[in-house]
């Protein structure tokens, strides 16, 4: 980690609240992590099957005399024209098919009517003023396979020769059209509906011929079931979970190692960094300077220095900062006064045992104190000769 002293007051002040953090950030991540493992994703998405109804109709027609093109009894087949002379009887053969498009299996059980009628349109600027129905045909129509089929002769003699009346009756005044309507209505068991196709019949003294094809369809879909997809969640969602769950456990141990336990060292540390151009590393003795100041905080010593124009020592073995100003000393220390930052910090724990003055010395012990010069008449030769000599040798 990087070594700063920000980041040490920060951590002494906060640490256990960001170790605290991050310890549920990680758990939360890792527990985040563990339920999108154990609970993919699940989809699901309705699915729809098709049913399809197709309409047309095909044409044909018997010869019923010898001509130059055909031979009586032939039989023509969704010709483009026909003549009147040799086929003056068009059979109409509607045919509707049921089937499901997404199993591709025809509908046995559904529902089939076919109508065809021909209709006489009066016309005047494209507007009808009068027309005629023919019904034709209407028939219920048995399914088979998913195929209904159903027949339609039309006389069309009698149907040219009915035009020619009513063109003679609106001479010049508009002019007759003659049209064939297919409708079809079905029932699938799912769906029900119709669909129609209409075309031109043009009847000449010759020949007469459909100007469309009669087809038409139509297409349903409908809900045939569910589908349900079971996907696993992204793998990076859950590396990130997992990373993220990783760094903060570890940053939460790093932080608990990392925290400072002295707030106030950290601090003063911090004081230290940002006022190292006004701080030299020195040795203070005791004896300088007349008068002796104590200072609240590491900064008011360097507003001290600043107004002054002088230095800051510190005295690392006293754990002392100073300034010295025209024999008065400006100090802060965290161990006190001026004169307890004389002697070093000491561990009275580490130090021997200190015998009981009111207990019983024994034998060895008197032998040793017997054989001790350390406390020595003052008259002695190695003793001590006055107080000044034991401090020295302090």
């Amino acid at each position: 980690m990087i070594d700063s002293p920000r980041l040490e007051l920060v951590l002494a002040r906060h640490g256990r609240a960001i170790a605290i953090a991050l310890v549920v950030v990680g758990v939360l991540a890792i527990a985040a992590t563990g339920w999108a493992v154990a609970n993919p994703v699940t989809t699901t998405a309705a699915q729809f099957s098709e049913e399809r109804v197709t309409t047309d109709a095909e044409t044909s027609a018997v010869v019923t005399e010898n001509g130059t093109l055909w031979t009586e009894g032939d039989r023509l087949e969704d010709s483009s024209v026909y003549f009147l002379n040799a086929t003056p009887e068009l059979t109409i053969r509607p045919e509707t098919r049921i089937r499901n498009e997404t199993g591709g299996a025809p509908i046995e059980d559904g529902d089939v009517t076919h109508e065809l009628r021909l209709r006489f349109e009066a016309t005047r600027d494209g507007s009808t003023f009068w027309n005629e129905s023919h019904e034709v045909l209407a028939e219920s129509a048995s399914v088979e396979n998913g195929v209904a089929t159903s027949n339609a002769t039309i006389d069309v003699e009698s149907y040219r020769q009915r035009q020619r009346q009513l063109e003679r009756e609106v001479s010049g005044v508009g002019s007759v059209e003659l049209s064939m309507a297919l409708r079809v209505e079905y029932d699938t068991g799912r769906q029900q509906g119709t669909v129609t196709a209409t075309t031109p019949v043009e009847i000449t003294d010759d020949a007469y011929w459909l100007g469309n094809s009669l087809s038409d369809s139509a297409t349903h879909s409908y809900r045939s079931g569910t589908a349900r997809t079971t996907e696993s969640r992204s793998a990076t969602l859950v590396g990130g979970l997992s990373v993220l769950g990783t760094l903060s456990l570890a940053g939460a141990a790093l932080v608990a190692r990392r925290s400072p336990t002295d707030l106030e060292a950290a601090r003063r540390a911090v004081h230290e960094q940002r006022y190292a151009e006004w701080i030299s590393r020195g040795s203070i003795p005791m004896w300088i300077g007349d008068y002796h100041v104590s200072l609240d905080t590491l900064e008011d010593v360097v507003d001290v220095a600043i107004d002054t124009n002088e230095r800051v020592v510190h005295d690392q073995q006293r754990g002392l900062f100073a300034v010295v100003n025209d024999g008065v000393v400006y100090y802060y220390s965290d161990r006190g006064l001026w004169e307890e930052t004389a002697w070093p910090e000491m561990d009275l724990e580490e130090q021997t045992a200190v015998i009981d003055g009111d207990g019983e010395l024994s034998p060895e012990d008197l032998s040793e104190l017997d054989g001790s010069d350390e406390f020595a008449a003052a008259d002695d030769p190695d003793g001590f000769e006055d107080d000044q000599n034991v401090w020295e040798r302090l």
